[in-house]
């Protein structure tokens, strides 16, 4: 299996790679410094567009689209949340997944049973809304909404599309007081990809296999 994984340097997208890897399968990470493979600005078309050109014809059996970031962390409501924060992170977070898929769909196409993993946030449930972290959770939300509309486009084309809540995972952006190390999240997201199907295309699921609220 050839997964191609953005944000694949640190955290989770990291312990999916060296996870993917040690099972056997091959795996073209990305980040935006080249770290964690291939040097990758999710944000930058001319970027994106350049990956593609280096997968030549592989096909891609499974996308994930991990990178993100969470820029809002700690901001005042009355002062805080300024423009440009907004901007860049719908950059990363809803533009870069786009970006992503629109480019490696045609490699994806060339699979057996494609599927594009996207990882959201339990953050961007409306039902579950706690307030804060207003950029955050909006970019997440649109992650969700985009990752649902195009299992719907990509039924007819037999792409399955699942959006994903990682946990509360340690990472630079979960912090040290988390719920659960990288690992167990990748082990569990590695699960949820593997049980995606035409069946459950469009689905928003738990690392741990539950169904989450909208």
């Amino acid at each position: 299996m050839h997964v191609v994984l953005t944000g694949a340097n640190r955290g989770i997208g990291l312990a999916l790679a060296d996870r993917y890897r040690a099972a056997g399968h091959s795996v073209t990470g990305t980040s935006r410094d080249g770290s964690g493979g291939l040097a990758l600005d999710v944000t930058d078309p001319d970027a994106q567009r350049a990956l593609a050109g280096r997968l030549g014809d592989r096909p891609v059996d499974l996308l994930v689209c991990n990178a993100g970031v969470y820029l809002d962390k700690g901001q005042s409501l009355e002062s805080g949340y300024p423009a440009k924060m907004w901007a860049d992170t719908f950059a990363v977070n809803v533009t870069g997944v786009f970006l992503s898929i629109q480019n490696v769909l045609p490699h994806l196409r060339r699979a057996r049973t494609p599927k594009i993993g996207i990882i959201s946030s339990q953050m961007a449930s409306q039902t579950t809304a706690p307030g804060g972290s207003y950029i955050y959770r909006a970019s997440k939300a649109a992650a969700l909404n985009l990752g649902r509309n195009l299992a719907a486009d990509l039924r007819g084309q037999g792409v399955a599309v699942g959006i994903y809540h990682p946990g509360w995972v340690q990472t630079d952006m979960g912090g040290g007081a988390a719920a659960i190390p990288p690992a167990e999240a990748a082990a569990g997201l590695m699960a949820r990809f593997a049980a995606l199907s035409m069946g459950s295309t469009g689905c928003f699921e738990t690392w741990d296999g539950r169904a989450h609220p909208l």
